[in-house]
């Protein structure tokens, strides 16, 4: 049997105290299996921990406890073997469309007509080819998370981290970002971890949705997700997949009125 492609063992995360107060525990101590091809979604209410869970991965935090391994090797900083798009657009606003999909293989010491090839087969991906020598300020939200996918594709990384990647879009275009994604997942079968607040989200764009208890964010469930893919819209219909919302929002719900309680 192959070992899993992401081991988080025992990841635990305090933040110290600030002006006298008391440490802040965000992470319990948690662990998670993904295999390879996974897409995995995580679902909980504010400060639960998702996003210090997802930045721990990425290399960009260090965990108070415990340990991630990536195909059996310890993460001990950022790497490109992880691609990182975040909720806010994180473009160089002074590089064109094409030189921010390219900036990490020209970082690598790729040769030109390399990037070429690999920045025109990720523009034509999220469709973008015609806006590829564009600014960043002259295209929308949408269009500017599209390019920040893509440089993350392009770097061909084992894993894609994605923290709230469509939190500040409207819901016509974050519909067509999702199904985007998916497509993409399913052409290149990346091992993907999708942070979301947005329940209907996590539910159709995962094989498994992982849900968090409120702070200090521990694992609280983890639900299968057995639709086949191709998906788009239309499954958002489904007797099914409304079943899997609900209970997911009893959840979420429920941890909510909990943290509400304790104050």
């Amino acid at each position: 049997m192959s070992a899993p492609e992401l081991e988080i063992k025992g990841v635990s995360r305090v933040f110290p105290a600030r002006r006298g107060g008391a440490p802040i525990e965000a992470l319990a101590p948690t662990d998670l299996i993904l295999e390879k091809n996974d897409f995995v979604t995580i679902l909980g209410p504010s400060g639960c921990g998702k996003s210090t869970l997802l930045r721990i991965v990425a290399g960009l935090d260090t965990p108070t406890t415990g340990s991630v391994l990536l195909e059996g090797k310890s993460i001990k900083g950022p790497g490109a073997d992880r691609g990182m798009v975040f909720q806010s657009y994180t473009l160089f606003p002074w590089l064109t469309i094409r030189e921010n999909v390219g900036f990490g293989l020209r970082e690598r010491g790729m040769k030109a007509s390399d990037i070429k090839d690999v920045v025109d087969l990720y523009l034509d991906r999220v469709g973008l080819t015609a806006f590829a020598d564009h600014w960043p300020k002259q295209l929308s939200g949408g269009m500017q998370q599209r390019t920040a996918i893509a440089r993350a594709l392009a770097n061909d990384p084992k894993i894609l981290l994605l923290d709230e990647p469509f939190g500040a879009l409207d819901n016509q275009t974050r519909g067509l970002m999702q199904e985007l994604l998916l497509g993409i997942w399913e052409r290149e079968r990346k091992t993907v971890i999708f942070v979301t607040h947005d329940i209907e989200e996590a539910v159709f764009m995962a094989s498994r949705v992982v849900t968090m208890s409120a702070r200090p964010g521990r694992i609280s469930s983890v639900t299968p997700v057995d639709f086949p893919h191709p998906r788009d819209y239309h499954l958002k219909a489904d007797p099914e997949f409304a079943k899997i919302r609900l209970k997911l929002t009893e959840e979420i719900r429920a941890e909510v009125v909990a943290a509400v309680s304790r104050g």
